[in-house]
């Protein structure tokens, strides 16, 4: 099991509110040196699972920085646009966008 979904769990775990402050920060510290795939695998992990077991700000952070990882993947902007299109109308701006970025690549390759 990767360090991040340990620390993942740890989070969702979390019994007391020190705890959880504790653990998310652990969250942001492995999730921001994690590579693509660690990233990809935790969420799939965890999503696959329960589609709103992570925190929106879990999710989003994790797509954010799978996106910069893979600057020519289109399929993961897919996912987090439809991820983001879950959250509510607030973040639809943003899944139009990454929509639009996912076209775009695609054109480009052909």
């Amino acid at each position: 099991m990767s360090v991040l979904i340990t620390v993942v769990e740890s989070m969702l775990n979390a019994q007391t509110e020190s705890e959880r402050s504790v653990a998310e920060h652990r969250v942001i510290e492995t999730l921001t040196f994690s590579n693509f795939q660690e990233i990809v695998s935790m969420l799939n992990n965890f999503l696959d699972e329960n589609l709103l077991i992570l925190p929106p700000w879990t999710r989003n952070l994790s797509y954010r920085l799978a996106c910069f990882l893979a600057p020519n993947d289109s399929e993961i902007r897919r996912i987090a646009a439809a991820d983001l299109l879950v959250v509510g109308p607030d973040w639809d701006d943003e899944a139009g966008r990454l929509f639009k970025e996912a076209e775009e690549i695609e054109a480009k390759a052909q």
